[in-house]
């Protein structure tokens, strides 16, 4: 968003990394991403980062979407890499799209499960 910093940026980062979405031996969602990666000294399964402003649409009145939260050309571009290179530094292992460019992306999903994370928490 327009308005998002540091804050926000780490916020998320944190809560993503810790997030216990995973399914452990006994089928519970009880494992982070770092516990999920499989074998010991291997790296954690990959995070895709893919940069999506339509994500901040707002089509809570009206019929057509509006995009006056999103962040801007260079603003937003820099919050895109220090969030992927501060999740890098956790330990992670971040895929990335490419910043502004259209992206078909493809994915299984396991399970129906989503989940909005807002570091405002305005929702």
């Amino acid at each position: 968003a327009r308005d998002d910093d540091n804050t926000d940026t780490a916020y998320l980062v944190d809560k993503i990394r810790h997030l216990r979405i995973f399914s452990d031996e006994n089928g519970k969602q009880n494992l982070d991403i770092h516990q999920a990666g499989g074998e010991e000294g291997k790296p954690a399964l990959p995070v895709l980062v893919v940069s999506a402003f339509t994500v901040q649409a707002d089509a809570r009145k009206g019929r057509r979407p509006s995009f006056e939260a999103v962040a801007r050309g260079e603003k937003a571009e820099a919050l895109y890499e220090k969030f992927c290179s501060a999740l890098r530094d956790t330990g992670l292992c971040v895929k990335t799209g490419s910043f502004g460019s259209y992206m078909s992306v493809k994915c299984d999903n396991d399970g129906p499960i989503c989940i909005l994370l807002d570091s405002r928490r305005t929702f």
